[in-house]
């Protein structure tokens, strides 16, 4: 579990609501300070016990290169609200959201997707379905298939220890320890007990059997003609430095391997991420005008 580097939000960052045909999403949506957007918009997806909060220290940095960037909480997680329908939460129905969310944002335009951990798995479904076009796809501490090594064993924990036990109880057992030893501020141990608590138990569980069962779909991605990244910290601790690696290969993808960071390269190494996202966008763009350029 990593936190983020700090909850008061940066200029040009606000939250907001979303609605969609599947209901009202909580998202921080980061502008330009200058308040003029020149390049497409970006969406990002956090992880299993994460939420948009996990993106505030690179959402101002990712703006200023003149776009607006909204990173969301996942239908069931933190402050958007999921039925108890355990059908809501496979990464299919959750990649259906992900598309709506999409089309919104980019209102015509192309949207550069980002999906962290589980997220990218989500977000991968999104990008397989065909139903949004979208300017890149971004994999950040995200892997081929199912979650691996001691993430893993969380997961089956928090799958089995919800039903039976509750989220209080995960918290006192999992969350809070893991915290209180990474020695984070009294602010952020409250805001990761709220966050927790707040997410629906069913989704919460249902999230973390996807994301043990989920099988590897590399292949059907490459299928896909759109730009892809995979970013990794060098120290992941989700799926391994290697698998992701052996993935970039196979999705014929740029690979950025983050110095210092383990699985959370936007918290832990907000600027070296967002300089790559950066970077890695303004050259889809390019790519993309210049393709079309050269067919008309």
């Amino acid at each position: 579990m990593s936190t983020p580097r700090f909850l008061d939000l940066p200029p040009g960052v606000t939250p907001q609501k979303i609605e969609t045909p599947q209901g009202t999403f909580a998202v921080l949506e980061a502008l330009p300070v200058s308040g003029v957007v020149e390049r497409w918009p970006a969406l990002l997806t956090p992880g299993l016990t994460g939420s948009k909060e996990d993106f505030i220290a690179v959402l101002m940095t990712l703006a200023q290169s003149g776009r607006r960037v909204v990173a969301i909480d996942l239908r069931g997680q933190y402050e958007t609200p999921g039925p108890d329908d355990p059908g809501a939460y496979t990464c299919a129905a959750l990649g259906a959201d992900v598309d709506l969310l999409a089309q919104g944002i980019g209102e015509g335009d192309p949207v550069h997707l980002v999906g962290h951990s589980f997220g990218g798995l989500v977000a991968r479904e999104a990008v397989i379905d065909g139903r949004t076009r979208f300017a890149s796809f971004t994999l950040m501490g995200s892997g081929p298939g199912a979650i691996e090594g001691r993430r893993a064993r969380n997961g089956r924990k928090i799958m089995e220890e919800i039903p039976a036990l509750g989220l209080e109880h995960v918290w006192h057992s999992r969350f809070e320890p893991e915290a209180l030893a990474g020695d984070v501020s009294d602010e952020i141990l409250a805001f990761l007990h709220k966050r927790l608590l707040t997410n629906s138990p069913t989704g919460l569980s249902c999230m973390a059997e996807q994301v043990l069962t989920m099988h590897d779909r590399t292949d059907e991605l490459r299928q896909i003609e759109v730009p892809t990244l995979v970013l990794y910290g060098e120290h992941d601790d989700g799926w391994p430095p290697e698998a992701q690696s052996e993935m970039a290969a196979r999705l014929g993808a740029e690979c950025v391997v983050v110095p210092g960071a383990a699985h959370s390269p936007a918290v832990e190494a907000p600027e070296t991420t967002a300089a790559a996202l950066v970077r890695f966008w303004n050259a889809a763009e390019t790519h993309y005008l210049d393709t079309r350029s050269n067919t008309m």
